[in-house]
């Protein structure tokens, strides 16, 4: 008996050894895969170890080195590698911590609108009928407001913050998790084995637990993926915009903001965030487009 089940354990490690082998296989092949992979641990890496990696505190205002341009363009100081804002304080520090705001606001509205958009396209896709319609219309409703809008609204009503902030970007996008998973399981309900599962009297939340929902992450991994990368030029957006991130609290679209009255004679506190969400969201969509082709069957491009 021992036997069998050290067999069964070794086939089991075999097979998942063989997906982590074809997964790299596959990723080295893709050269904006690698890419994206690549910069999306770089982001993360820094997001987490911004204190040990950030040369300044990104809040000191120095007023004796206000302005100062890169180390290497004349007039600029080596201390400060990138320059320093209209308060002296250091761009390069302040970009670095600011990858933290972005990648947390990013994950976490992803995560928040996933949930709600998986819940609901899983009911609605399976039970149809009347449910499916009401929850469709609802749907709908959400696509006739335009995203930047109904944020816009909602922050001014509340308050801007963090976590207003990722609620408001959560509940915005949830609507294409929602059609999306509705899709595949208005696909799969119809499969054999979700037949078979019916005729042996298998409840529906288990149904749906155990044989639509592990088939329907897939898809959802390959858009939450792009979609970070929306949501963080969205809070980029907002914070510019001052509605989003507020000081102390570093962002992005926040440096952008305080550097907006000195672009035409200091271009390196715009360009520089501008050139870090750029960057970031390439990887995210390199990345994203790399699991699509892996995970969907019909892509036969990596």
């Amino acid at each position: 008996m021992e036997s069998k089940e050290n067999q069964l354990l070794d086939v089991l490690v075999k097979s998942k050894q063989g997906h982590l082998k074809r997964w790299l296989r596959l990723l080295l092949k893709s050269k904006t895969g690698t890419i994206g992979l690549l910069i999306v641990l770089l982001i993360i890496f820094i997001a987490i170890f911004a204190k040990l990696l950030a040369p300044h505190d990104p809040n000191q205002i120095n007023a004796a080195m206000m302005l100062k341009p890169p180390a290497w363009v004349e007039g600029g100081v080596t201390d400060y590698i990138l320059g320093t804002d209209n308060l002296g304080r250091d761009i390069l520090s302040r970009i670095i911590y600011g990858s933290q705001i972005s990648l947390v606001v990013g994950v976490a509205s992803v995560i928040l609108a996933g949930i709600i958009g998986i819940f609901i396209g899983l009911v609605s896709g399976f039970y149809g009928g009347f449910l499916d319609n009401i929850l469709m219309r609802i749907v709908d409703s959400f696509l006739a407001i335009p995203t930047i809008l109904f944020a816009l609204v909602i922050l001014t009503v509340f308050g801007p913050s963090a976590f207003t902030l990722i609620v408001v970007l959560g509940v915005t996008n949830w609507v294409q998790y929602a059609r999306l998973i509705r899709g595949e399981v208005l696909s799969l309900k119809e499969r054999e084995f979700v037949r078979a599962a019916r005729s042996m009297g298998v409840r529906d939340h288990k149904i749906i637990l155990k044989h639509l929902l592990p088939n329907v992450i897939s898809p959802f991994i390959v858009i939450s993926t792009l979609s970070v990368a929306t949501t963080i030029i969205l809070e980029a957006s907002l914070s510019f915009l001052g509605l989003g991130i507020q000081p102390p609290t570093i962002s992005w679209g926040g440096i952008l903001s305080d550097g907006r009255d000195y672009v035409a004679t200091s271009w390196w506190l715009a360009a520089f965030p501008g050139l870090a969400i750029t960057i970031t969201v390439l990887g995210m969509i390199f990345l994203g487009d790399w699991l699509r082709d892996v995970l969907d069957p019909r892509e036969k491009k990596v």
